[in-house]
């Protein structure tokens, strides 16, 4: 007989996102997590890293529209959330597990409002076409299979079309260095700027009292469409 979702063993895991001067204006987070190999249901050392960026810039955050995509637990994009931005998050299609888990931890931060869509990257689906503007783009570790780093770039064209004041705002482990996504940004013509840790607070081993990134090697960029006016934050 096949193993059950309720089967599986669950945890929740806190982060504080810290704020100098004193605790009653730090951002405490409850993150719902399945011990399950699909990539999506537990929170990776880039989405603190993500996160820690989002925080960085809450006060800009007020109103703005945001889209995670790849949400899964959706650390990220609950944080932006939190710091009063209007969020969407996204994950695959064919991974209603990864879809609920985005709607779990919006309920556990008492989150209302924020929708959560599938959409599978390299698809234009209706509800693609149907989304609504964005400001902001949010990612941690979508450029994890090569296989599938055409698609998510092709997905970002898109939305740079219809957003062209966009940006996409993500963090990725460093894993091999037999693979690059330099030629490829050319190629969609992205402009790319890399944006180094320490200059929001993510050079720790420990972020948000959790224990990642630990001794991973987490990097963080920004990309903007090649004709964008925009300067990345």
């Amino acid at each position: 007989m096949g193993e059950t979702v309720a089967a599986r063993v669950r945890t929740v895991r806190r982060y504080t996102f810290r704020q100098p001067g004193g605790d009653l204006s730090d951002l405490r987070t409850c993150i719902p997590e399945v011990l399950d190999t699909q990539y999506g249901m537990y929170v990776w050392p880039s989405a603190v890293v993500l996160a820690q960026y989002v925080w960085f810039h809450r006060e800009i955050l007020a109103g703005k529209r945001i889209l995670e995509l790849g949400a899964g637990v959706s650390l990220p994009g609950v944080v932006a959330a939190k710091c009063g931005a209007e969020v969407t998050l996204s994950d695959r299609a064919e991974l209603p597990e990864c879809l609920e888990n985005c709607r779990r931890s919006c309920q556990m931060n008492n989150l209302t409002g924020v929708k959560v869509f599938g959409f599978t990257w390299g698809d234009i689906s209706p509800e693609l076409l149907a989304l609504s503007p964005v400001d902001i783009i949010l990612g941690s570790d979508v450029f994890y299979e090569p296989e599938d780093f055409e698609d998510i770039l092709t997905s970002l064209k898109f939305l740079f079309a219809k957003n062209s004041h966009a940006q996409f705002w993500t963090s990725y482990q460093v894993r091999s260095a037999d693979w690059s996504i330099e030629d490829l940004l050319h190629k969609w013509e992205f402009k790319c700027a890399h944006i180094p840790l320490k200059s929001f607070g993510a050079d720790g081993a420990r972020l948000a009292g959790s224990d990642l990134p630990g001794r991973h090697t987490v990097q963080m960029m920004i990309l903007t469409a090649t004709n964008s006016t925009e300067t990345p934050m």
